[in-house]
């Protein structure tokens, strides 16, 4: 998404009490020019960030103060000089009139707004990190198993849908069935939706679509998830020629440069698929608080052996 300082302003103005100082006319700038990372957008003014939205508050106004009329003109110009996207004047502080006045000549846009500085800094920068989320689709099922959010991938025909209908029957939720809208909102969070024209849909080879709300209730969907770990579907013989049967490393997928834990489960006849995902659930979350079950497991059969050496 391609951010201005215009789009800024006006899907922030409300809750920033946001209003227009100067440079009105440069309000189509970029407001994401200089990185793709959210944290290097925004901050506190420091001139050896150019490219960023400067945040004029308390401290930088007293600080201007104590300089003289000639270093207030020097600091003034090398901050246009860095061609910042915009300036926003928090506090509800008046700026200095040399730093206005060049603003204005350049067109570039200065803000006001009567928030603390901290808190404008903190609005802004959660903005452009949901504007800025680098975003894909999968095919597959997202749910929401024991609070974890997981995507049932695999091929067409193994039943991921199937089992995606065991698994609500048995009180887990649905997010969305065969597009799954995934965003990366944080470093190492991967945010999963479902597209509005899907929103509580679920196709059941023989049943046609079916609408979980209306059978299950409220409680059976629910409208995003972030993305825990993902359940990969496979036929067995693909599971004998490709993996191990207890690989030693825990396996993952990497998804819009996030590397999201990941087990493989070979489908046959018999095989209860509902338990299995519940299962890998709790192994991961058991993993997430720091339990290696595998780990623990090779350390037991070391000491096994190493007891046995003579000597």
């Amino acid at each position: 998404m391609n951010v201005t300082v215009r789009t800024l302003f006006e899907q922030n103005h409300e809750q920033l009490q946001l209003q227009w100082l100067t440079g009105e006319a440069g309000a189509d700038r970029d407001a994401a020019a200089g990185s793709t990372e959210p944290a290097e957008l925004v901050g506190y003014l420091n001139l050896i960030h150019p490219k960023r939205i400067h945040v004029f508050g308390n401290a930088e106004l007293a600080y201007t103060q104590r300089v003289d009329a000639a270093r207030r003109e020097a600091l003034s110009a090398e901050l246009i000089a860095g061609q910042p996207p915009a300036i926003v004047v928090a506090d509800g502080l008046q700026p200095p009139d040399d730093l206005l006045r060049r603003a204005a000549a350049d067109g570039l846009p200065m803000l006001g707004t009567p928030m603390p500085a901290a808190r404008v800094i903190e609005v802004i920068r959660v903005y452009l990190t949901k504007a800025m989320a680098r975003t894909c689709t999968l095919h597959g099922v997202l749910m929401d198993v024991l609070g974890m959010g997981v995507l049932i991938s695999g091929e067409s025909g193994l039943g991921k849908s199937e089992l995606a209908l065991e698994l609500i029957s048995r009180g887990h939720g649905l997010v969305a069935d065969d597009v799954v809208e995934l965003a990366r909102i944080a470093p190492l969070t991967i945010e999963g939706r479902c597209p509005p024209l899907l929103r509580d849909l679920l196709e059941v080879r023989g049943l046609g679509l079916l609408d979980i709300r209306t059978i299950f209730g409220e409680t059976a969907v629910r409208r995003k998830m972030r993305l825990k770990l993902i359940v990969n579907l496979i036929r067995r013989s693909s599971m004998d020629d490709e993996y191990q049967r207890m690989p030693l490393e825990a396996l993952s997928e990497d998804v819009l440069g996030v590397a999201v834990p990941k087990v493989v489960i070979p489908v046959a006849a018999g095989r209860n698929l509902a338990v299995l995902t519940e299962a890998a659930v709790r192994s991961t979350i058991l993993q997430l608080r720091g339990f290696d079950t595998t780990g623990e497991f090779v350390a037991r059969q070391r000491q096994l052996i190493e007891s046995q050496l003579p000597g």
